[in-house]
């Protein structure tokens, strides 16, 4: 007779063992919250203003997450019960808001600017062009994915793996291609 597997496997195996509490330790007071639970793997980094991140209760960073506010009134939330996947990256010159509940797989990408490429200027000389992120709550956003400037992701859609998002996704609709089109929706 089979036994049934719990829903989220990685979580139902979590050990927060002293590492984990000597990491939470020393990054809570860099944050501007940080809410109970987390769990911090190894190699996760937070650079540049963490002030301006907050993090909900329960939330898991894996392995390699990078979390980066490039400015000081740029601004990162990550909702709670929400795990971060290995070695992704979340970078803000604006605003990324990160919903409850959400799964987000590895080497996942989430970027709320762009560069501008006008020819009459040297590009390294260009200012950034930057637009808000937001994700819902409930989403799964798969491998591989980048979220592009200006998205809002609605609760519960679902990102395929490799897809790159450069519009709005409705609530419960599932998006995958380059760029990101749906494909489908839950039931």
């Amino acid at each position: 007779m089979e036994t049934e597997k719990p829903v989220n496997q990685f979580r139902a195996n979590l050990k927060f063992g002293l590492l984990n509490h000597i990491r939470y330790l020393y990054f809570k007071p860099l944050l501007g919250k940080c809410g109970k639970d987390v769990y911090f793997d190894k190699n996760v980094q937070l650079f540049r203003f963490t002030k301006n991140i907050s993090i909900g209760d329960d939330v898991v960073l894996k392995e390699g997450v990078k979390v980066c506010t490039a400015n000081n009134d740029s601004e990162i939330s990550i909702g709670a019960r929400t795990t971060i996947g290995y070695h992704t990256y979340i970078f803000a010159s604006d605003k990324i808001s990160i919903g409850a509940d959400c799964l987000i797989a590895p080497f996942v990408y989430i970027v709320d600017s762009d560069h501008n490429i006008e020819k009459e200027q040297k590009i390294n000389e260009q200012p950034n062009d930057v637009a808000p992120v937001k994700i819902g709550e409930g989403v799964w956003i798969a491998t591989g994915a980048k979220i592009l400037k200006g998205v809002e992701i609605g609760n519960g859609a679902v990102v395929a793996a490799g897809a790159v998002v450069t519009q709005n996704v409705n609530d419960f609709s599932i998006v995958g291609g380059i760029p990101a089109k749906v494909i489908g929706e839950r039931k």
